[in-house]
């Protein structure tokens, strides 16, 4: 029998429901995931253990022309760095054949880290929660099951006062113009968004990848920060290239949320860097 799926993005039993399915994925992107599945078997061919769509095109919200593919890949040992130089030669070509799509993106990691004690409420949740099948043995038959409690709260966004530094950085480095800011506000928004979002998840008792529904979820518990978070989700989609927007990001609503998710649920655990 089907498990029933609740609208808060929880199964009957109160566990975070996989998004996603190939089933889902618009019938535009279908030639694009079908040439990313044959070019990822050519690329990593046995160095490959599994891969997977997140994302708006396994959601089945994306749209024609806005919205990038979005791949993770598992390998057997470590990437190395002509793995990631073959990620990014994978990521040019299907951007540049695909018009449907604008960008690809394609995240690199071992089947050791993911199945690891550490990322076991980062990466694992990740690929168990919010990733769909492509190829291979799917690492979700390994990991536990997944509750929207402060542990994964923690664990997932704990450490944006460690990235906030970074941000900084590139923004500063970015050329000055605003097609070159324009994918930092992406970007950013949408990290924050889904940061403060996961700082009320343990109480809105519930799951969602949306960013307009991330930014109410948000608001019904900081009403001051409300605006705030409803213009950053309104960025992640429709993103400018307003240097102001980027400065407000790093200067005030970033620290002010890292301050305060470390409060409410401690900060993640360090990484090797």
């Amino acid at each position: 029998m089907a498990e029933t799926v609740l609208r808060s993005g929880l199964d009957a039993q109160g566990y975070i429901a996989r998004e996603g399915s190939l089933g889902r994925v618009p019938h535009a992107f279908r030639p694009v995931v079908a040439a990313a599945r044959d070019r990822l078997l050519d690329v990593f061919a046995a160095r490959l253990h599994s891969a997977y769509l997140y994302g708006s095109i396994p959601r089945g919200t994306a749209r024609v022309g806005r919205s990038d593919l979005d791949l993770l890949v598992a390998l057997r040992e470590e990437p190395t760095e002509a793995d990631r130089a073959d990620a990014r030669g994978l990521d040019e070509g299907l951007d540049k054949e695909f018009a449907q799509i604008d960008g690809a993106g394609t995240l690199l990691c071992s089947r050791r880290q993911l199945l690891s004690d550490l990322e076991r409420y980062d990466g694992g949740w990740f690929v168990a929660c919010l990733c769909t099948p492509l190829l291979g043995d799917d690492l979700a038959e390994y990991l536990p099951r997944y509750r929207p409690d402060s542990l994964l709260a923690r664990e997932t966004n704990g450490d944006l006062g460690l990235l906030l530094p970074r941000w900084r950085a590139r923004i500063a480095g970015a050329d000055d113009s605003d097609d070159a800011r324009r994918p930092l506000v992406r970007f950013m928004s949408r990290h924050l968004v889904r940061t403060g979002f996961t700082l009320v998840m343990p109480r809105w008792g519930g799951w969602t990848s949306d960013l307009v529904q991330m930014a109410e979820a948000f608001g019904s518990y900081y009403p001051a920060r409300a605006e705030q978070m409803r213009t950053a989700a309104l960025l992640g989609r429709e993103p400018t290239g307003d240097a102001a927007v980027l400065r407000s990001y790093v200067e005030d609503l970033g620290p002010w949320l890292a301050q305060e998710y470390a409060r409410v649920h401690g900060v993640k655990a360090p990484r090797p860097d």
